[in-house]
């Protein structure tokens, strides 16, 4: 069953939006993950390329521009660092973050092997990737679909 036909009750991300994270946390060239929901009873997301400084316009602070890799219409998108997460188990904040995330959402959704995306980011039509909690009434008008 595709992700979009996923239950209507998305529990909603209260973990990333408090999260402090400074934009020095990231370099260039790192992968990181931007976690959209779960699957398999794991946290699911896009890994994106670090590619470099960019205003994130909807939170008015610094973010990243970042690459999807898999190329697309929207291949590029700014994002505030606190979405970000790298991939690597070296990082303790990373995996602080992931793991509290995880316990947080697998109780909630479940361990069904289909993609369950919680919908709690869209673009906005500058390609600035914006989470529920950080949109300004009608900065985000798309879904976002980084892969």
């Amino acid at each position: 069953m595709p992700a979009t036909n996923r239950p209507v009750y998305l529990p909603h991300d209260p973990l990333t939006p408090q999260r402090d994270i400074t934009h020095t946390h990231f370099r260039p060239g790192e992968t990181v993950v931007i976690f959209k929901g779960v699957a398999g009873g794991r946290l699911w997301g896009n890994a994106v390329t670090v590619v470099a400084p960019s205003w994130h316009t909807p939170t008015d602070e610094a973010g990243w521009r970042v690459l999807d890799p898999a190329g697309g219409d929207r291949s590029y998108v700014t994002a505030h660092p606190r979405y970000l997460v790298h991939l690597s188990t070296g990082c303790p904040e990373c995996l602080v973050h992931q793991k509290a995330l995880r316990e947080y959402l697998v109780p909630r959704i479940g361990t069904d092997e289909d993609p369950v995306d919680c919908r709690w980011y869209s673009l906005t039509a500058l390609n600035q990737l914006v989470h529920v909690a950080d949109s300004r009434g009608s900065t985000a008008d798309s879904a976002v679909r980084l892969t």
